[in-house]
């Protein structure tokens, strides 16, 4: 896959967050960062980054009607498409994939991307490196070297691990749009913890670029005050 122009880009964002951490009812995706919802700057940064790439949001149903009524009263009209979000993420990400290819027209190639909803701060640096190398692999995940010190639990207790074998997986994570339907088209399995799993699953090599220190997904109150904290650093 080297001919760049010929293959056409999509993204899946995956918001099925319930917000149970931050002790809300309100999912995670909707809170607030710097004035707009978290979700309202992922699509964003995405759209700032190729707007011709074509996002598709996979979201509970039960808040679809609140999303849109948000994004008319906050003036959010950055393009997506919107689908059913499942009861698990690979449901949510099949679904999304569903609608990608009704978009393919015949012999059409195209990659695409499937990112957190809670991942705001990725920047246009890290989800063009991951399709390039994607475009060319077929399958590329952004990673981090660990920097903590790693225990291995056993029913003895524990035991470290070289912590230099392991790296930390983030998205937005890239691949063929048929190599990706087709780990897909498998039952669901509990050994499937993100996409590159699916992947692994169909004995595809996975390759991987240099991810991002702020490229953090919100799980926590603690995540969200810190991505308002990066959010200023990177605007300065």
């Amino acid at each position: 896959m080297t001919d760049r122009q010929a293959i056409k880009r999509y993204v899946v964002l995956v918001a099925g967050g319930k917000g149970a951490r931050f002790g809300s009812d309100l999912p995670k995706q909707f809170l607030d960062l710097r004035g707009k919802p978290i979700l309202a700057h992922t699509i964003e940064r995405f759209h700032a980054w190729d707007p011709s790439a074509k996002i598709v949001l996979a979201l509970g149903e039960a808040y679809h009607a609140y999303w849109m009524e948000r994004c008319r009263a906050e003036e959010i009209d950055t393009p997506f498409a919107l689908v059913a979000g499942g009861a698990t993420r690979f449901q949510s990400v099949r679904n999304a994939l569903r609608w990608v290819v009704e978009q393919q027209e015949p012999g059409e190639r195209a990659c695409v991307a499937v990112h957190d909803g809670v991942r705001p701060l990725v920047t246009s640096d890290l989800i063009e490196r991951c399709f390039r190398e994607a475009e060319v692999t077929g399958a590329a995940i952004p990673v981090l070297p660990m920097i903590d010190s790693l225990r291995e639990m056993t029913e003895e207790g524990s035991r470290p691990v070289d912590r230099s074998r392991f790296v930390a997986v983030q998205t937005p994570q890239v691949f063929d749009l048929e190599l990706l339907w087709r780990g897909y088209a498998a039952p669901e399995s509990s050994l499937f913890t993100d996409d590159a799993s699916v992947v692994d699953a169909l004995g595809h090599p996975i390759a991987t670029v240099q991810g991002e220190r702020a490229n953090i997904k919100i799980t926590s109150p603690l995540d969200l005050r810190l991505a308002a904290f990066l959010y200023a650093e990177i605007e300065a």
